[in-house]
């Protein structure tokens, strides 16, 4: 659709007063140069603007008018715009009662990091704004409400990894390749044994992909084909293990928490639901009734 100045003027002058507009804005504290908005509208417009930094928006809910490169697009659930710095943009609700999207922000300092962690020399440049990729959006929503939660930043790195190596290699221009890991099950077990070593401490996965010589990207393919897990689901998996035999014992739960390496009690509680559909305290509970078995 190509834009119209008596459309936009319509659409401009049948915009709602504005009911609840709410939005929040932060700078992640471990990737420099990358900053995160959640915003959630319903009478706001963008004038035409543009950021220095790469931008990526996926819309949770409601949509909105996005208007780039002469062209006006329509932001639903279902589509993930993407500018690239310097690119000029417009956005306004049209006849949409809400927009309630999430957003990225991508400074030369994260892109480079980004970049670093795929094994790139450089991002791609994107010759369309819209995406529609199902699999994607879903990845971006998923990263960007565990920065928002400042969830377990392993979790974090890979989904992180996981979104823009998706982003670049399927809708980037130019050379889309990322190196992949070797199949080598040597150097698998090897950063396995570590692990199994070092659970109880905060681990991290650029530590572990620079001990091993690989790319953030590369080691979790490593472990996706070699164990058809991420580093993170092993990571977790050792490290409920541990709490499970410190239950077993008779540990306290927060003790045990800390001890098997999650942030804390909460934390642990989250994992072990989402694992085993119970909670650490059913499962201590149940281990002190007589005729207990091993368990988990």
């Amino acid at each position: 659709m190509r834009y119209s100045g008596a459309a936009f003027l319509l659409e401009r002058t049948m915009a709602r007063r504005n009911r609840r507009n709410s939005s929040r804005y932060w700078w992640d504290g471990e990737v420099p140069g990358l900053s995160l908005l959640e915003a959630d509208f319903t009478t706001h417009e963008y004038p035409p603007h543009m950021h220095e930094a790469l931008v990526v928006a996926v819309t949770e809910d409601g949509g909105s008018k996005i208007k780039s490169r002469g062209t006006i697009e329509q932001a639903t659930a279902s589509t993930l715009f993407v500018f690239n710095p310097m690119e000029t943009h417009a956005g306004w609700m049209g006849r949409s009662e809400r927009w309630r999207y999430r957003a990225f922000y991508l400074t030369k300092t994260a892109i480079d990091a980004v970049a670093a962690m795929l094994g790139r020399q450089t991002v791609p440049y994107f010759t369309r704004n819209l995406i529609d990729d199902t699999q994607l959006i879903t990845a971006f929503l998923a990263l960007h409400r565990v920065i928002a939660e400042a969830g377990d930043r392993f979790e974090t790195s890979e989904l992180l990894v996981g979104a823009f190596g998706q982003l670049f290699a399927r809708h980037g221009s130019g050379d889309r390749a990322i190196a992949r890991g070797p199949r080598d099950r040597n150097l698998l077990l090897g950063i396995c044994r570590r692990m199994q070593g070092e659970y109880g401490r905060e681990l991290s996965l650029k530590e572990l992909s620079r001990a091993a010589g690989l790319t953030q990207f590369q080691l979790i393919g490593l472990f996706k084909r070699g164990l058809g897990v991420t580093p993170h689901a092993y990571l977790t998996h050792l490290r409920l293990c541990a709490a499970c035999r410190d239950l077993r014992r008779g540990a306290p739960i927060a003790r045990t928490a800390l001890e098997s390496g999650f942030y804390d009690q909460s934390a642990l509680t989250k994992s072990f639901k989402r694992w085993y559909g119970i909670t650490p305290l059913q499962f201590a509970s149940a281990a002190k009734l007589p005729g207990a078995s091993a368990g988990h």
